[in-house]
């Protein structure tokens, strides 16, 4: 992928972090914070801030507010349900259309995964992301392992991906992940999944993978997709599991109420997600 310039670098800084902010200011219960006090605290002017903001996330920033109210989830289950079963049918080839960026993905085979990782070198880092820190995993194959620690302690996410590979070796290595990664946060280019897990579990995030951006589903209509409607409490368990967030979008599985349910890296991560992401399905 093409590299970002460093006005574009910067730019991408200025949204994460207006990103965290509205969304720590929508989770303690405060008002919608003002166009001016917003551009304030990123060092801009009101018009230059409400511009950028439109222009990477698809909206102004008083409408990106409104998507995270505590109802926005079960208005987007009305509005947006997403059924898997016709998704589905028109078969899922390995090359799927998400978050405006093209995504290969391959699974290893149930041999491979028996194995625990012996012989994988995985490489690993910290990086920044629109959510907050990202913890990246790869091997030569693709991207394996993405974390958020805006939640958890980055020790306590890093043991948390390592253990569904113990056999593995993990090398630190930001620079050779870095363009796999802001092709993924930054929705250019194209990004490579290696997915690594159980037989059930793939078919589980294979359901994830298609539905829409700016749709959502249930954990009982995932169960109907992959063909077992009676396990929904293996395919949450399977969606908890699933190593690569936000680009397998467990997010996007709500509870049949419309709550949010739970998310393994937070609900706040969750709730910005689903925002994100509705609000360019809108622009």
């Amino acid at each position: 992928m093409n590299m970002q310039t460093p006005e574009q670098g910067y730019h991408y800084q200025v949204m994460r972090r207006a990103i965290e902010l509205i969304d720590d200011n929508s989770a303690g219960g405060g008002k919608d914070m003002s166009l001016e006090d917003l551009a304030a605290r990123m060092d801009m002017s009101p018009a230059h801030f409400q511009r950028l903001f439109s222009q990477w996330v698809g909206v102004s920033p008083k409408r990106y507010q409104q998507y995270l109210a505590l109802g926005h989830a079960r208005a987007l289950l009305r509005d947006r349900f997403s059924t898997l079963e016709t998704a589905l049918g028109t078969g899922l080839s390995g090359t799927g259309r998400l978050h405006d960026l093209f995504l290969r993905w391959e699974a290893m085979s149930p041999g491979e995964f028996a194995r625990r990782g012996a012989g994988l070198t995985i490489r690993w880092g910290w990086l920044d992301s629109p959510f907050g820190p990202a913890l990246v995993m790869a091997t030569d194959r693709g991207l394996c392992g993405i974390a958020f620690g805006s939640e958890c302690s980055r020790d306590a996410a890093f043991a948390d991906l390592a253990s569904r590979w113990p056999e593995a070796g993990f090398v630190e290595d930001v620079d050779a992940l870095r363009p796999w990664a802001e092709a993924a946060f930054a929705q250019s280019g194209e990004t490579r999944l290696h997915m690594i897990g159980a037989p059930f579990q793939i078919k589980v995030w294979e359901a994830l993978l298609a539905i829409p951006s700016g749709s959502v589903t249930t954990y009982s209509e995932i169960a109907q997709a992959v063909g077992h409607p009676r396990a929904v409490r293996a395919v949450g368990t399977a969606v908890g599991r699933n190593p690569v967030s936000w680009l397998i979008p467990c997010h996007r599985a709500l509870r049949k109420s419309g709550g949010l349910g739970g998310y393994h890296w937070g609900l706040q991560v969750k709730r910005a997600m689903l925002a994100f992401e509705a609000a360019r399905a809108e622009s």
